[in-house]
């Protein structure tokens, strides 16, 4: 597995993955957050979380919609929670190996470049 740049993973799309494939080991998914670094890593390694606020809840819910249309063409689903009417939680996870795959990175570098472009006035929120 290589590491890739944020443009890099942009350019890709996921691959279906319906399970039979191992995990990304721990050191390759520390060294590919260097990638999304608005992005944490959980302890274990099976997950990477990323909160963005925005202005108001209705931009909060616009982006959810775009993140949703995004999430769709590539097949593959973060989990979303809006919390505190504008806090936007952003988690992605390949359920079916119960870890992350690099579908989970490419998707995360998507989401930040619609961010990026599409609401410039958010904000990363600890």
């Amino acid at each position: 597995m290589a590491i890739e740049s944020a443009q890099e993973l942009t350019q890709r799309k996921c691959l279906p993955c319906e399970g039979g494939v191992d995990p990304c080991p721990l050191d390759h998914s520390r060294a590919q957050m260097a990638a999304i670094p608005l992005w944490s890593l959980s302890d274990d390694g099976c997950w990477i979380r990323r909160q963005v606020r925005f202005k108001n809840f209705v931009e909060a819910v616009q982006c959810v919609n775009r993140i949703a249309d995004l999430a769709e063409a590539e097949a593959h689903h973060p989990d979303l929670h809006i919390t505190g009417y504008r806090i936007l939680g952003i988690e992605l996870t390949t359920h079916a190996i119960g870890g992350l795959s690099d579908n989970d990175f490419i998707v995360a570098a998507k989401i930040d470049q619609l961010i990026t472009s599409q609401f410039p006035n958010a904000k990363a929120h600890p």
